[in-house]
């Protein structure tokens, strides 16, 4: 059997494949190679002083996973309910190498290899952070293509390695 792993990032014939999200009526995507894991929603902790753009924690294997709320980070309002059951945690490794972080999402559609030239740029400051780097245009209507890179802007970042210490720090109390 294949390694996942070890698939080139590029298919043959210029297509690169894209893990396709729905989020807030939108349909959004990421590079496959950024995915590193899927989740169904589970439980998580989110203590009271954590900011709203932090679903909360997740207790992955030991290690304290950061949820990042994306729709609210995004500044997306709700179209339609959601159901719980459907929303998923999208693990990415963040900026930092090593690092990893899951983003909160309302489904997980698809994961498609698309042509090179259905994905066309979208300008940095077209987004902020230009977290936006492109759009797809599949056949049911266009995806917004995510840079995991830039979803955080600096400050942000360096927030959520607070609380992600802290997060972990509580989590090896009840470990030991």
């Amino acid at each position: 059997m294949t390694n996942p792993e070890a698939r080139p990032a590029t298919p043959a014939g210029g297509e690169e494949h894209y893990l396709i999200f729905a989020l807030a009526g939108l349909r959004c995507a990421l590079p496959r190679e950024a995915v590193r894991e899927l989740l169904p929603l589970p439980r998580m902790s989110r203590p009271p002083s954590m900011p709203a753009t932090l679903a909360g924690f997740v207790n992955l294997g030991g290690e304290a996973l950061p949820v990042l709320a994306l729709r609210h980070l995004l500044g997306l309002t709700r179209t339609a309910p959601v159901e719980p059951l459907y929303r998923h945690i999208i693990v990415v490794e963040d900026t930092l190498p090593g690092t990893r972080v899951g983003l909160l999402v309302d489904r997980v559609l698809d994961l498609r290899p698309i042509a090179a030239e259905l994905r066309q740029p979208v300008p940095p400051e077209d987004s902020l952070n230009g977290c936006v780097v492109a759009q797809l245009a599949l056949p049911e209507g266009p995806a917004h293509v995510l840079d995991p890179a830039r979803i955080l802007m600096a400050q942000e970042q360096a927030r959520l390695e607070e609380l992600t210490r802290k997060a972990a720090a509580r989590l090896d109390e009840w470990t030991a």
